[in-house]
């Protein structure tokens, strides 16, 4: 069963039993954790936060994030515009009857502000900035660049912030306070990097298995060796009973994960090993909130979507509550008609990590998958509203409608070699310049296996159109080499990046096609299932240990979460 994976697409952020060291990171995951409350907030009629003060400083925490929210990207910022726009006079002054001149003068300068940096509002702006003299009050900037009093700065900020990500339930506050954190997130990211230890990286693939014939028995036996090593260096690992993370903070995505990569394993489990398995359990379904999230204070779909998992195979009758609850939560996450959305915004379907608001192919699958493991079936309606957004992701321009306007002003359409990208639009391998100026997401790897996941989870056959253009890209870039996709890269690690994710995406979604033999684009025949785990046993260190040497990034260079997709990826090729 494919576990806890959005970890490879967001530098995580730990959240323990303790207080995580405050960076740069952990700010921005609590702008998330406001933002996500302050959607919530939203009139989805009027698109008002409250009036024209809440909605203005809602926008201005929105936009202004390290995420740079913007009006396609959902109700939340579109029709909140357009609410502000109503209230606009013909000499571009923002204002209600009876407001005062002072008023009218900070609602039209915040306006004019915010905007500026909305595509296809220069003209709105404009008027705004003129009616205020042509010079709006610009986001103050944080002068101080010591880094340590940035984050002291932050820390001060997040003080009486509530685990709703509120201040007090108080949509102007939580705005206002978002809205500086933002400030010193842009300043510590204007410092210089920290120097990386060890030096600077360079590529090197991953051992190649041995060329020639493989033998299922002697390949079996590996695998079931190196099993056995990754589970007892995870046995060691943890914090305290049924515990793993990181940097000495304990983490319930990354015990799930490793829960999953245990219950994976084939054979009997020591006493040990069962006993810091329902420790784990325990745990993670003591974190459920009562809207049915379990989490410990962020990434809500992806630490829900990993327990539910891990709970779900664990098979424990005392958990069906559990998994039930945190099932009708990650459908309620969908975006749909819930939160205003309609099958013509871009992100319509889709799922995000349940404190951005920017849904993506990652989660989406996280989410999809745990709702698979508690038995959602096929047909469901989260599953056919899912498909709006898979076929947006997908390069296939026939059922693909996105025609996005970039920052640069460049427009980006779908393409057409069946392969899919992160989000609509949106890549993280980039963009392929067309002849007449025009873009597409580029097609990779471990996000096309999550399209042909979705699909059959969606109930699609193999004979479906969408299907068979995702199966003809798989096939025609089938590597155990390199996560493919991110060849033209500049950076020589990029290739390598979130290699253990791909594997164990790679090992779903073949599985679930119902495949064992993948013929690549020259007619070769793979036995995929033979091939991954004599590369997986081959890349295991002495110690037990997977690490990704060559692109450590996505936390894949901490062994815990390495050796925990590599149990996973195991499990689920040779079951």
């Amino acid at each position: 069963m494919l576990l806890s994976l959005v970890l490879a697409l967001l530098p995580l952020v730990p959240v323990q039993d303790g207080a995580p060291p405050l960076d740069r990171g952990a700010i921005e995951a609590a702008v998330d954790g406001s933002l996500h409350w302050l959607r919530g907030r939203q009139d989805l009629e009027s698109g008002s936060y409250g009036g024209l003060t809440e909605t203005l400083a809602a926008l201005d925490a929105f936009t202004g994030s390290h995420r740079a929210y913007r009006m396609d990207d959902g109700p939340f910022v579109r029709k909140a515009v357009a609410f502000v726009l109503e209230h606009q006079a013909a000499d571009g002054s923002i204002r209600e009857e009876g407001a005062s001149a002072e008023r009218v003068q900070g609602w039209t300068s915040d306006a004019a502000r915010i905007l500026a940096r909305l595509p296809r509002l220069e003209a709105r702006a404009k008027r705004a900035a003129q009616f205020v003299g042509g010079r709006p009050d610009s986001s103050p900037v944080e002068e101080d660049a010591e880094r340590a009093s940035l984050i002291e700065r932050a820390g001060a900020t997040l003080e009486g912030r509530g685990r709703d990500g509120s201040w007090d339930g108080s949509v102007l506050e939580t705005a206002r306070r978002v809205v500086a954190l933002n400030r010193i997130a842009r300043a510590l990211g204007a410092l210089p990097a920290a120097d990386e230890p060890g030096g600077p990286r360079t590529a090197a693939p991953p051992t190649a298995t041995a060329p020639g014939p493989l033998d299922p028995k002697e390949v079996r036996a590996l695998a079931r060796e190196a099993s056995e090593r990754g589970a007892a260096f995870l046995l060691d690992a943890q914090f305290s009973p049924g515990k793993w993370g990181f940097s000495g903070f304990a983490d319930p995505g990354i015990t799930a994960m490793v829960v999953g990569g245990l219950l994976a394993r084939s054979g009997d489990r020591s006493p040990e090993e069962q006993a810091a398995i329902e420790a784990a359990l325990d745990w993670l379904a003591s974190l459920q909130h009562e809207d049915g999230s379990i989490h410990a204070g962020q990434l809500a779909n992806y630490v829900t979507s990993a327990a539910v998992m891990a709970l779900a195979r664990a098979g424990r009758e005392r958990d069906e509550p559990v998994i039930e609850r945190a099932m009708a939560f990650l459908t309620a996450l969908q975006a749909d008609e819930g939160e205003g959305y309609t099958p013509s915004d871009r992100f319509y379907g889709g799922v995000g990590y349940g404190g951005d608001e920017r849904p993506d192919l990652s989660n989406l699958q996280m989410a999809l998958e745990a709702l698979h493991a508690g038995g959602v079936e096929s047909g469901s309606p989260v599953y056919t509203k899912a498909l709006k957004f898979l076929e947006r992701c997908q390069n296939r321009s026939e059922s693909n409608d996105i025609e996005l306007t970039a920052t640069d002003g460049t427009t980006i359409v779908s393409g057409n070699d069946g392969g899919a990208g992160y989000a609509p639009g949106d890549s993280k391998a980039g963009y392929i310049e067309l002849s007449d100026g025009r873009r597409v997401a580029r097609s990779y790897g471990s996000m096309t296996y999550a399209l042909l996941k979705g699909y059959l989870f969606a109930g699609l056959p193999k004979d479906d159109p969408r299907v068979e253009a995702a199966w003809k890209w798989i096939t025609s870039h089938y590597t155990l080499d390199v996560n493919p996709g991110f060849e033209s890269s500049s950076d020589p690690n990029a290739p390598y990046q979130g290699l253990f994710y791909y594997y164990t995406t790679m090992a779903r979604a073949l599985a679930l096609y119902g495949e064992d033999t993948v013929h690549d684009a020259a007619g070769n025949p793979h036995p995929w299932r033979l091939e991954l785990a004599s590369r997986l046993a081959a890349l295991q260190r002495q110690d037990g240990t997977w690490r990704n040497q060559a692109a450590p990034r996505w936390y894949e260079g901490n062994p815990v979460l390495a050796t925990a997709y590599a149990l996973q990826t195991l499990g689920i090729a040779l079951p």
